[in-house]
């Protein structure tokens, strides 16, 4: 492919390569789903094993204010996750871990509001889901600004399973916690090259 050429007032160019549609074409919408304002679990089933990667994005808010978003694989609630995790909020950081967890947690109020109108954002990729020769992989960014005040939260976990994944599902973490109306959740496979 050829690149493009953007040309500047004083008859300068800068050439730039634009996305193919192939590189366009990698993200594959699967499933969308919205909350419910009574649903504190949001599962994604009967993923296809056509994908080389899964990757969820979602805009969360729940109607208790800095809870946590957890994820479990294939309905998995045993002890066979782990996970690790950087957080900042502009003034200072902090690192955690974790081993033996029954889910991994992904965001708490570094990637959830701290008031009702306030929403997280956050980008979960699930990797080589299919690979049924080791463990599986996940990673995520998270975060939230609520006018000057948030975070950013950065982290991975590790499914201890050779299993392929055919199953993900997202849940509130606190007693009582439910995704709002708003809430939007979607699933994308993602090619390989």
């Amino acid at each position: 492919m050829s690149p493009l050429l953007q040309t500047f007032a004083n008859g300068s160019a800068l050439a730039y390569r634009s996305l193919s549609a192939a590189a366009a074409g990698d993200y594959e919408s699967i499933a969308t789903v919205t909350g419910t304002g009574s649903n504190f679990e949001i599962t994604f089933n009967s993923i296809p094993s056509t994908y080389a990667h899964l990757q969820i994005r979602c805009f969360v808010n729940d109607n208790n204010i800095g809870s946590a978003i957890n994820m479990r694989l294939n309905g998995d609630t045993n002890a066979n996750y782990t996970r690790h995790r950087l957080i900042g909020n502009g003034t200072s950081t902090s690192a955690a871990g974790g081993l033996n967890l029954t889910q991994i947690p992904a965001l708490g109020n570094a990637g959830l509001p701290t008031t009702s109108l306030t929403y997280g954002v956050f980008i979960w990729d699930i990797l080589d889901y299919n690979d049924t020769n080791k463990y599986t992989t996940v990673r995520y960014l998270s975060g939230q600004d609520s006018n000057g005040s948030g975070g950013v939260d950065f982290g991975s976990g590790l499914w201890l399973n050779t299993a392929a994944v055919t199953s993900i599902t997202l849940r509130a973490n606190d007693s009582g916690s439910s995704f709002t109306t708003a809430s939007k959740f979607a699933l994308y496979g993602i090619k390989s090259a």
